[in-house]
């Protein structure tokens, strides 16, 4: 009872606190990061969801002291922290903002408490084990019993080659024989804008194979673009192997029930290789457009466009229940225009797919650089209608 009647005075003081904080920022030293009032595009009147957000937001902001609270707040219009997210980990490129590490116990609830806010208790779950599987990595990166599953990526060098994900212009920090810094302390939070109930700012968390970038305009919320995916999917440990992020599996079953359900006249159109690609639309490729390609929906059967429905939720069932019923009544009336495109083996193996609609793009990249490709992925979601809430800041 004393812990929740602390949230809720922290809640009620914490537009004053951050008030102050903000003021305090703009007075900081030349060259640190001055956060300016989000948006000031008129968009919808907010809802229960966005107020709960804003709620948690500001809670976490007034728990930090104010040198975090100057390292945490961006501009809105900073384009340069808008992109510097990556696949990648610390040693190969550098983020901004605040360190998981550098949170106190009280700090890394109060984030936790916004991020499930934010995202599903599937989402939710889904950040925190990404995190504990990179704290396999740091492990066995310090014992050498990685087996090829931590070893430092190459140089991203484009579209079907390995590794995938790419670097923001500017963003990389080191080369590939750099020291790779693996484990959950590395994973950053930022915010673009102000929280507010009537603006249209965004919130971004991420590290090694994760970038949640979120972005809240009144009532509507859109993770476009988010990179998930993760390093090790399982690990074996005494001979025994567990599953480390829950949702990669899932979303590998429905890809292949939904491929196996087609005839053989609808797989000459969704199989578009033999050979697996990576990542077309990650980092560093904010507004490149692709063609749909593959098998439409409007060419399967209703059960077909079920599964193909349900692979979509799959992914986009990171995001909380409000605004992703929202999402999916969106994909749902755009579906006769949603393309299935399949790249790799049809037996099980490592293969890379996308889901091309009118308001998303969904890429499933497994990554075979020395170890088993299916348990180190690289997966994107794109709004190509509204990365970063383009569509609600005209």
């Amino acid at each position: 009872m004393k812990r929740r009647t602390w949230i809720s005075l922290t809640a009620a003081l914490s537009a004053a606190t951050l008030s102050f904080s903000l003021m305090h920022a703009s007075a900081g030293s030349a060259g640190a990061p001055t956060a300016t009032a989000s948006s000031t595009t008129p968009v919808a009147s907010s809802d229960a969801q966005t107020q709960k957000i804003v709620s948690a937001a500001n809670a976490f902001l007034g728990a930090l002291n104010a040198t975090q609270r100057q390292s945490v707040l961006f501009a809105f219009t900073d384009s340069a922290q808008r992109q510097r997210w990556s696949n990648l980990p610390t040693g190969l490129f550098q983020r901004a903002g605040l360190r998981w590490g550098d949170l106190n116990a009280a700090q890394r609830a109060a984030l936790t408490t916004l991020l499930g806010a934010v995202l599903s208790p599937d989402g939710l779950k889904m950040v925190q084990q990404q995190m504990a599987a990179d704290d396999i990595l740091k492990a066995e990166s310090a014992s050498g019993t990685q087996g090829g599953a931590g070893q430092a990526p190459t140089t991203p060098t484009g579209q079907g080659q390995r590794p995938a994900g790419g670097t923001p212009p500017g963003g990389q920090a080191g080369g590939p024989g750099g020291s790779l810094i693996f484990g959950s302390d590395e994973y950053y939070v930022s915010f673009l804008g102000t929280p507010s109930t009537s603006g249209t700012w965004t919130l971004q968390f991420g590290g090694h194979h994760l970038a949640i970038n979120a972005t809240v305009a009144g009532k509507n919320v859109t993770l476009s673009p988010s990179l998930t995916g993760g390093q090790p999917i399982r690990s074996t440990s005494g001979g025994k192997t567990t599953t480390v992020i829950d949702k990669v599996p899932q979303e590998i079953r429905d890809a292949g029930a939904l491929l196996g359900s087609l005839s053989a006249a609808q797989k000459a159109k969704a199989i578009i290789s033999g050979q697996s690609i990576d990542l077309v639309l990650g980092p560093g490729q904010d507004g490149r457009t692709l063609q749909p390609e593959g098998l439409s929906a409007s060419a399967m059967t209703a059960a077909q466009q079920a599964a193909l429905l349900k692979l979509i939720q799959d992914r986009l069932g990171i995001l909380n229940a409000d605004d992703l019923n929202a999402k999916m009544t969106e994909i749902r009336r755009n579906l006769a225009q949603t393309t299935f495109a399949w790249y790799g083996p049809t037996n099980g193996s490592a293969a890379y797919y996308r889901v091309t609609a009118p308001t998303a793009i969904i890429e499933f990249s497994p990554q075979s650089m020395g170890g088993d490709a299916t348990n180190h992925l690289h997966n994107m979601y794109r709004d190509p209608s509204n990365d970063y809430g383009a569509a609600w800041t005209k």
